[in-house]
């Protein structure tokens, strides 16, 4: 295959790619599609090699988990022309185990595209978990720079106010002289009549 078909392939299969139970697992309606085979055939064959197919290779959905998956995706709903029995949900290896046991040509190919989203997955979410511990280190470095500025800032303060002005000195000569009695025209004429009368 192109490389540009294999790409559109593999995009198309991380889409259907869902994490149910904390596991990453495709449902048995989507490998079906991308094995080129009807649902019910592909159970059919897991149902005969059932022993192929311990629990951490596939598992049944419960209602709950149906009803929350069909909220988030497109899925045909019991009664209305849709299946009528829960759908079963492969992990990696049980989705190259129903490869293995289908053993058609187009099954086995695709089996390959369908391990690449898988480890494709599995690395963005290593990628993912590693960003998220380097984030939580950084976040922690700046927590102790935030608490040293703060301390810095506290014993800086007091520098940045403006200094207490000193009071200022005059300029020039100081003098002390006693001052001048002044006295109104009155006080001086009474004052001239007495010197005048005194003598």
């Amino acid at each position: 295959m192109s490389p540009k078909i294999e790409l559109i392939t593999q995009a198309a299969i991380e889409t259907r790619i869902f994490e149910i139970r904390g596991q990453k697992v495709i449902l048995d309606s989507d490998l079906s599609k991308i094995y080129k085979i009807p649902t019910f055939r592909l159970n059919e064959a897991v149902k005969r090699n059932q022993d192929r197919f311990p629990k951490d290779f596939m598992f049944q959905l419960t209602r709950k988990e149906v009803t929350n998956l069909t909220s988030q995706i497109a899925m045909s709903r019991s009664g209305h022309g849709g299946r009528r029995t829960l759908p079963y949900a492969f992990t990696e290896h049980g989705a190259l185990m129903a490869a293995a046991i289908l053993k058609s040509p187009s099954a086995i190919e695709m089996s390959v595209f369908i391990v690449r989203a898988f480890v494709k997955m599995r690395e963005q979410l290593l990628a993912t978990a590693t960003l998220a511990k380097r984030l939580a280190e950084v976040e922690k470095l700046l927590l102790v720079h935030d608490s040293a500025l703060g301390d810095l800032y506290q014993k800086i303060q007091p520098l940045l106010m403006p200094p207490e002005e000193p009071e200022k000195k005059r300029i020039g000569f100081d003098v002390r002289e006693s001052r001048a009695k002044y006295c109104t025209k009155k006080e001086n004429q009474e004052g001239e009549e007495a010197a005048i009368s005194g003598s």
